[in-house]
């Protein structure tokens, strides 16, 4: 079954003005149930208007976008919140500072849903926040009365990852959640991604400008230029592929070379 299905996608924002910008132009793409894609692509490609697209943040000028059968397009981001997860660049962004690991934790489970807040604080669901948070191994279980702000960033990031996958949304946004961090925090929020969109079977998207990381992580990996799809690679087409064969192989596509020195990195 399909997540995730957009189609002919265009964003054109401040239309007829001397600052109109196309950001999206005639994207189509679809995502399965349990598939992993790592999403590329140089800085205005459109990969931050596609997830804001996806998550309500934006009105697509035309085109539609379909989550788990239901035609979405419409909706504003709030009604999406039961639909869509998502984990920021930015540690700060996707966490309340002035709250608790158990508070913060509890807004994620009620997202979508009406449940009171009283009720979702009870012995029952705190112990099922507990069980949540033990196998990221950072002993969180134990500070679910613990303000978020005494966190590392690192921390908080594993956090906001586990409250975007609480509730199982029908797609997992992930837009560059590990940039921010310091090499050897990123590849443990990596692994951590990698462990709980497999075992929760997550339809997942993940932004990285970390070409070498998005050959490594996820089961397809695409590349976004200029508003437009124009690689989607399968897990057997990129199968044994370096770093400059992905270059290769976009300067084959395109016909132009790939002169955005972000996406040559190959560590992380």
């Amino acid at each position: 079954m399909t997540a995730l299905r957009v189609t002919e996608l265009h964003q054109t924002f401040n239309a007829g003005t001397i600052n109109e910008v196309r950001a999206l132009r005639g994207m189509t793409f679809e995502l399965g149930e349990s598939e992993f894609v790592t999403v590329i692509g140089s800085n205005g490609a459109g990969k931050s208007t596609f997830f804001n697209a996806i998550a309500g943040a934006v009105v697509p000028t035309q085109g539609t976008i379909e989550i788990g059968g239901q035609n979405v397009t419409s909706w504003p981001e709030h009604r999406r919140a039961g639909y869509v997860g998502r984990v920021f660049q930015n540690p700060l962004h996707g966490t309340a500072a002035s709250m608790t690991i158990g508070e913060n934790l509890t807004l994620s489970m009620m997202r979508g849903k009406r449940l009171s807040f009283k009720r979702a604080l009870s012995h029952s669901r705190r112990r099922q926040l507990e069980k949540h948070l033990e196998p990221i191994g950072l002993g969180l279980e134990g500070r679910l009365n613990d303000s978020v702000a005494l966190l590392s960033g690192g921390q908080r990031q594993a956090l906001s990852l586990v409250m975007a996958s609480f509730s199982e949304p029908k797609v997992l946004l992930l837009d560059e959640h590990t940039s921010a961090l310091d090499p050897e925090t990123a590849r443990q929020i990596i692994d951590m991604t990698d462990n709980i969109v497999g075992e929760r079977r997550l339809a997942t998207l993940m932004i990285t400008h970390n070409m070498q990381q998005a050959l490594d992580h996820g089961t397809r990996t695409m590349m976004l230029h200029k508003g437009q799809v124009v690689l989607d690679l399968s897990a057997e087409e990129r199968r044994g592929m370096s770093v400059q064969d992905l270059i290769a192989k976009f300067a084959e596509v395109r016909h132009e070379e790939l002169t955005d020195d972000v996406l040559l990195l190959d560590d992380n």
